[in-house]
């Protein structure tokens, strides 16, 4: 029988465990975590995924999934846009390029040169889940 041994934590998380350990010592079992502590987890969720922040930290995977659910604007980022860009260096006709970035920093570039475009659901379905 082969045992799992448990991924090591990574510091950021564990840096987090330790705010978090210090708040819960100092306050009822009931307080509301403050927004800061709750960010720093959304962050980390981002990162590492909601399963790898929330069960060291003891946090509730479903508030955290739904917090990370709603973006969030940090600095004066601004949003996500898109943008077409039609010039000298387009592809011929026939041909497409489209670049995708996600919120987690992962990219995927798809080009084809035929008429029929790719099975966009099942490709963007892959790379979602392989963000997981």
């Amino acid at each position: 029988m082969k045992h799992r041994t448990a991924a090591p934590i990574p510091e950021p998380i564990l840096q987090l465990q330790r705010q978090l350990e210090q708040f819960r010592s100092m306050q009822s079992r009931r307080a509301k975590l403050p927004e800061s502590l709750w960010q720093g987890a959304v962050d980390l969720a981002r990162q590492y995924g909601v399963f790898s922040v929330a069960h060291p930290l003891r946090l509730d995977y479903t508030r955290l999934k739904k917090r990370l659910g709603s973006p969030v604007l940090r600095g004066n980022k601004p949003p996500a846009s898109f943008v077409e860009l039609v010039g000298p260096g387009s592809p011929p006709p026939g041909e497409c390029v489209i670049e995708l970035e996600s919120s987690m920093g992962s990219k995927m570039r798809i080009q084809w040169k035929t008429s029929a475009p790719p099975d966009w659901v099942n490709l963007l379905r892959a790379w979602r889940d392989a963000e997981r």
